[in-house]
């Protein structure tokens, strides 16, 4: 799965989706693209003044970043609820790091079948 095809799965096609799988792909693929906009908005609130544009993208993207995490952790065979580790500060982002390098389960696990291969975007 490539940049785009990840970016639009996670932004159009499942923003609320919190059940299915995610592979690391598009996990990491999305990570990307919210690390570009978060220094984007950055870049345009420091000219501006302001942490506006800043505060609305990142709750725009709050959604989509928990459902993604979700559907991560469930590739990984794990409850969504392991999401909760986000709230703790260091330990939230080594777990956040950990659920995205952790390789999914081959084949279908009780939270589904295997997250499909998608065209290179």
């Amino acid at each position: 799965m490539g940049f785009v095809a990840a970016v639009q799965r996670a932004l159009i096609e499942r923003y609320t989706t919190f059940t299915g799988r995610a592979s690391r792909d598009e996990f990491w693929w999305f990570m990307l693209f919210q690390l570009i906009v978060a220094i984007a908005a950055s870049v345009i609130d420091g000219a501006l003044g302001s942490p506006l544009l800043q505060l609305v993208v990142s709750l725009a993207l709050l959604v989509p970043f928990i459902a993604l995490v979700v559907r991560r952790l469930h590739d990984a065979d794990r409850s969504g609820w392991w999401a909760l580790l986000l709230l703790l500060p260091v330990i939230g982002l080594i777990a956040l790091i950990v659920i995205g390098l952790t390789p999914g389960t081959a084949g279908e696990n009780r939270f589904g079948p295997a997250p499909r291969p998608s065209p290179s975007g």
